[in-house]
């Protein structure tokens, strides 16, 4: 089979997509991109026809050639089962004029459900394949929902382990608990003393050092991430953009064929990307708006092309979106310099060393084509939480808050519009309480919650309340240059 993946910033070695998910970051520090992406489309009609699963054994199967069609069926059926609350998986609803995309109703209550109840499958499937027997260590960082979805995802799996780090102090209450509390005998978890890029960094710099993977491979021990890094990650995301299409043409809402656009709450870029890649393999896009908090390091590059990290960093009421390096903008600049891996990697080089990189004027406008932004602070959050309950009786949390912010400062350019709703707003129970109007003084993160219940008469996910009476089993804290020591730990402790 021809080889359908290779890095980002070269092209001369190339590995099937199952070889690309259990490697998780390339070689060269890239990230895997494929070239076929657009060879195949899918079929509008056959998408609108089919139900959630359906779609993503379409989608799987489109962008993960090397899989078999049992196999996908296999991940498929055992990624959204009974641990999610609905068989829609992410179903659609109205918000005024627009539509919101719930992608929170799987078992950690957040979007990278989606990907993290099927990346476990697909690396197993891809282990079996490869028949090497060796262990894998799934390493990664979280600004506040990958870390959960990934111990959810992979606890317990045979032949792997998970480690996550998350920074210490700025992630919401419940994030920290879901990931302290996490049970399984290959999970560990630490938290680090710096913010999300300082974690993000540490990682990648554990997965570029080859006496570390040397040491690993010596004990039958490899590295693979859980980020959207991983393009096993990223693939299962592309499902539910073809997925809300086909709910607003069954709706009425849309004709088949007719453009819509998407707007998505962003951090590391990854959910973004994914409505890319949808609209490269046969989705009608218009626009993918990219929704940034104070973080606005993605708003002002798409705004001027240049992408500069040297700002202050601002911690948030929306923290998995407190990100000033947003890893997954570099297979974007792979495709919109049309495969141009030596300026890619130059583009990265400057961000690693000068702290900014600026792209050509074609690449600029290649960006603006299908990309538009803006960006909503603290204040504007909150506010829109507020007036999305009092005016049409929907709760969102702090992360959709601010997609709906950005959608709503936007005049319509006379196309459906889809706000992606990234987590239940019971994650962060405080500061939506505190955007109603109610006091949290004195309330810790349950209490907030159990008020929250009280003043919409809704009620807090299970998985989230029970949180309340679980024990914290994870309580390690570490600086970055402590990171790689943690990882060579856990492995000792989970493979030997």
């Amino acid at each position: 089979m021809e080889t359908s993946y290779h890095s980002t910033r070269s092209n001369t070695q190339g590995f099937e997509s199952k070889q690309a998910i259990l490697m998780g970051i390339a070689p060269d520090g890239g990230l895997f991109v494929s070239d076929q992406i657009g060879n195949n489309t899918l079929d509008l009609s056959t998408v609108c026809a089919n139900d959630y699963h359906a779609n993503a054994r379409l989608v799987l199967k489109t962008l993960l050639p090397d899989y078999t069609t049992e196999e996908i069926a296999s991940c498929v059926e055992g990624a959204y089962g009974s641990q999610w609350d609905t068989s829609a998986i992410t179903p659609l609803s109205p918000i005024g004029t627009d539509w919101l995309l719930e992608l929170y109703h799987g078992p950690t209550c957040a979007f990278k459900d989606v990907a993290l109840q099927m990346l476990p499958r697909l690396m197993s499937a891809a282990s079996s394949t490869a028949g090497d027997g060796r262990n894998v260590m799934i390493l990664t960082a979280t600004s506040g929902d990958t870390g959960k979805a990934a111990l959810d995802g992979f606890a317990d799996v045979e032949g792997t382990g998970v480690t996550v780090f998350y920074p210490d102090g700025k992630v919401s209450d419940v994030q920290r608990l879901q990931m302290v509390t996490q049970r399984g005998s290959n999970v560990a978890v630490c938290g680090i003393r710096g913010n999300f890029d300082d974690a993000q960094t540490g990682v990648k710099k554990i997965f570029s050092d080859p006496d570390f993977a040397a040491r690993l491979l010596a004990n039958n021990t490899v590295l693979s991430s859980a980020n959207s890094i991983n393009v096993g990650r990223l693939v299962p995301q592309v499902t539910y953009y073809f997925d809300a299409y086909a709910q607003l043409v069954r709706a009425g809402a849309v004709r088949q064929g007719d453009a819509i656009d998407f707007c998505v709450p962003t951090g590391n870029f990854g959910d973004v990307l994914a409505g890319f890649y949808a609209q490269q393999i046969g989705l009608p896009v218009g626009k993918l708006i990219v929704a940034s908090n104070a973080n606005n390091v993605l708003t002002d590059f798409i705004t001027t092309g240049t992408y500069d990290r040297r700002r202050p960093f601002h911690k948030t009421i929306s923290p998995s979106m407190d990100i000033l390096v947003s890893s997954n903008l570099e297979r974007l600049l792979y495709y919109l310099s049309g495969g141009d891996c030596e300026l890619v990697a130059a583009y990265m080089h400057d961000l690693a060393n000068k702290g900014f990189y600026t792209v050509s004027a074609s690449i600029l406008e290649a960006l603006r084509a299908t990309f538009d932004c803006g960006f909503a602070d603290d204040v504007a959050t909150s506010a829109t939480i507020r007036s999305t309950w009092n005016e049409l009786g929907v709760l969102i949390d702090t992360h959709t808050a601010v997609g709906k912010a950005v959608i709503d400062a936007r005049a319509s350019e006379g196309r459906q519009r889809v706000c992606l709703s990234t987590a239940s707003p019971y994650k962060f129970s405080s500061d939506v309480l505190a955007a109603l109007g109610a006091s949290t003084a004195g309330l810790d993160g349950f209490a907030c919650m159990d008020e929250l219940e009280k003043l919409t008469n809704t009620k807090a996910p299970q998985q989230l309340s029970g949180l309340r009476t679980a024990t914290e089993l994870h309580t390690d804290v570490c600086d970055q240059d402590k990171m790689e020591a943690f990882v060579e730990s856990a492995c000792a402790r989970v493979f030997l």
